[in-house]
């Protein structure tokens, strides 16, 4: 995700809370921009309230618990797909307390297929003690899993020589 369109939006006055919660949120987008997933596992608590919806045909997507796990998901994210980031942007991110709201949209192209996807995506994070212990994820699960499914023509690809 791109935070260069994103926007803040704080319904009432910036409490205590909303400003550290917006802190944890600023560095979670700067550390997705930078694509290290051990650094962005760092600002989730050691067990976290993990949801994404299952797919199975999504192989990044699956139950997460744990810091070690969120390192896991990240990875997996970055090596199953390319993202575009012409598509890819933060359009608003609203904080109140200890909860964000993150929206915006999704591009890029799985690795395994070849196939491109787009999607809305909507991202609730709850923050305690600076660490991210809760993890929401709503998308366009199916044109994530379309863009995950091999063509039923598509053939292997052949190696190619170094």
């Amino acid at each position: 995700m791109t935070t260069a369109a994103a926007t803040a939006h704080i319904a009432t006055r910036p409490s205590g809370a909303d400003e550290a919660t917006g802190a944890v949120v600023s560095g979670f987008l700067a550390r997705l921009q930078e694509g290290s997933p051990e650094r962005i596992a760092k600002l989730f608590a050691p067990e976290v309230d993990w949801v994404i919806a299952e797919n199975p045909a999504v192989p990044w997507i699956r139950p997460r618990r744990t810091r070690a796990d969120v390192a896991a998901h990240f990875r997996e994210l970055t090596e199953g797909q390319q993202p575009d980031p012409a598509g890819t942007s933060v359009d608003a991110i609203t904080v109140t307390g200890d909860r964000a709201l993150i929206s915006g949209r999704l591009a890029g192209t799985v690795r395994a297929t070849g196939k491109t996807f787009r999607s809305p995506f909507t991202l609730g994070l709850t923050v305690h003690n600076g660490l991210i212990v809760g993890y929401r994820v709503v998308e366009d699960a199916l044109a994530i899993a379309e863009a995950c499914t091999p063509s039923p023509d598509a053939r292997p690809h052949a190696p190619t020589a170094n």
